[in-house]
């Protein structure tokens, strides 16, 4: 069984969600599609590539016969059945694909993140023919892993993109394996390489940028407010943070972590104990921009001049940095662009013309507004 998340607290005192690694359990489920052999295990025994099974399936030339004869004799005693339905895409149409949004129940959704990956990937699945269906998920519910798996099997889909923390969930993506339904993680553990398609931004040089960016103006001494415990990629980004400290000669010691819940709210309240705690601090590091919108509004209440008494950085570069003031130093990440590239990928393994897993990374930039520049 899934346990579910134990509640954390911000030195405010405010009670928040953390989402621990260790809570992930078993899930157990059978039928018919479980464990059936892919087409990787067809190469494997053949010892060929997976494109050059996809050339024999598909009676493609340039194979020579004696490969062409090893790769039917691995299909006949594995008892591997070609995709049908992938096979018969003509112009790719028909394909299904479930998006699957992890939520708190409990708090305000992320102003961006979700509906920004939803727009990517409804237009890429226009143009390629495929039906793109959303479900939401309580993460904090015991049974989300099994809920994510029948409703899946449910969908019928072919393929499914899973947001974090569905994303860092080893157990539900080996389900997901055995039962044929190609994966897609978005911001996604380097665990979970082996078991689908990851795609995300380099997280850990994306966190070394923005401790770099400030360290430039002239800031030594930094509160950091996190995301949700167990989120890989915002816990990523921290390492990386401290990294660019370090170069600079500055320990752990030179930053007040707290830990917010990627709200609005969280980061307000998780501001309000770092700007009170007597510590000097001249910047504010966030793990995404809703939480850094509502530190502006904390050092706002308390007087500050930003970025003259405090620097507030952000992450994501959504909608609401830009129209927060000052606008918010941040990171662009892509995520309309990675939405969209889910839907592509998915639709080459499905049709069996690319790889189910690995990683791909996209490129992220640093995008600097009024909210941080030099310490006077």
């Amino acid at each position: 069984m899934i346990a579910s998340p134990r509640g954390g607290a911000c030195q405010s005192g405010a009670v928040l969600r953390e989402w621990p690694n260790d809570t992930w359990g078993q899930i157990e489920i059978t039928g018919t599609g479980v464990n059936r052999p892919t087409i990787d295990d067809v190469a494997a025994l053949a010892g060929v590539a997976r494109t050059t099974v996809s050339r024999v399936l598909n009676k493609q030339p340039n194979v020579r016969e004696e490969v062409r004869a090893k790769v039917m004799q691995a299909v006949e005693k594995l008892g591997y059945r070609v995709n049908l339905q992938a096979r018969n895409l003509a112009g790719r149409k028909g394909l299904r694909i479930t998006m699957v949004h992890a939520s708190d129940f409990d708090t305000e959704p992320n102003s961006y993140f979700s509906s920004a990956l939803e727009l990517g990937a409804t237009r890429a699945g226009a143009g390629l023919g495929v039906q793109l269906l959303n479900q939401v998920v309580n993460q904090n519910d015991p049974g989300a892993a099994a809920d994510i798996v029948a409703r899946l099997s449910d969908d019928q889909c072919d393929g499914a993109i899973l947001t974090p923390p569905f994303s860092d969930n080893q157990d539900l993506l080996r389900t997901l394996r055995g039962l044929g339904i190609a994966v897609v993680c978005i911001a996604a553990a380097p665990q979970s390489e082996g078991l689908a398609m990851v795609l995300g931004i380099d997280d850990y040089r994306a966190g070394h940028d923005i401790g770099a960016h400030l360290v430039a103006q002239g800031h030594r001494q930094f509160g950091f407010i996190k995301g949700l415990k167990g989120h890989v990629s915002a816990e990523t980004r921290y390492d990386g943070f401290l990294s660019a400290l370090a170069d600079a000669g500055l320990g752990e010691t030179s930053v007040s972590p707290v830990r917010g819940n990627f709200t609005f709210k969280s980061g307000y309240e998780c501001a309000q104990a770092l700007l009170a705690n007597g510590r000097k601090l001249t910047a504010l590091v966030c793990a995404n921009d809703d939480m850094a919108a509502g530190a502006l509004l904390a050092a706002h209440k308390q007087g500050l001049a930003i970025p003259q008494d405090v620097a507030i950085t952000g992450f994501d570069d959504t909608p609401v940095s830009e129209i927060v003031w000052p606008p918010l130093t941040t990171i662009h990440q892509p995520l309309r662009r990675m939405g969209a590239r889910a839907v592509e990928r998915l639709v080459e393994a499905v049709s069996d013309l690319g790889e189910r897993h690995g990683r791909e990374v996209l490129g992220h930039d640093l995008v600097v507004r009024d909210s941080s520049f030099s310490v006077p």
